[in-house]
């Protein structure tokens, strides 16, 4: 396989996936592309590489920046802006466990506590309650759990998911 035909299916995958993480495919595509390329690249260089228009490679621009995913970078003489992805694959799961923790677990937790103290005057009311607490348990305990895995040093994850990963 050639080395172009192989960032290709790469950029694609990722995008792919990225859809499944909760962005969209073309900010994927955008952090796939940066982070494969050994330079930074201007956005007219995400434009032309990914065939996407001005406005869509600025605003997946800004939303990767603001997932702390990609960083301007300035190159003396140039005024155009230049763009870098964090590499450390360490660093990028975080960042996506912090942003999709934050758009999807706790909104979720706020809800639950909300309707937690629904009066249970009645069988209906009182299996409501029931079954939001447990909800509201799994969920507390799955922010808990990535809190401390945000927290966490990367040898200790990569030691315990092998470690887990081996029995």
């Amino acid at each position: 396989m050639e080395l172009q035909e192989g960032k290709d299916k790469f950029i694609q995958a990722w995008g792919t996936l990225g859809s499944h993480w909760g962005i969209n495919r073309t900010m994927a595509q955008v952090h796939a592309l940066l982070l494969i390329s050994e330079n930074p690249l201007s956005a007219e260089e995400i434009m032309e590489t990914l065939k996407i228009s001005r406005g869509n490679a600025n605003m997946n621009i800004r939303a990767l920046i603001d997932w702390g995913l990609v960083f301007k970078e300035l190159k003396p003489g140039e005024r155009k802006e230049f763009f870098v992805a964090e590499k450390e694959m360490w660093e990028v799961i975080r960042k996506i466990i912090i942003q999709r923790k934050k758009k999807e677990l706790e909104p979720v937790i706020r809800v639950l506590n909300d309707i937690s103290n629904v009066e249970q005057n009645s069988p209906e009311a009182q299996e409501f309650a029931r079954v939001i607490e447990d909800i509201n348990l799994f969920a507390q305990k799955a922010d808990s759990t990535l809190e401390a895995l945000v927290k966490s040093d990367q040898n200790w994850f990569v030691g315990t998911f092998l470690k887990n990963m081996m029995k």
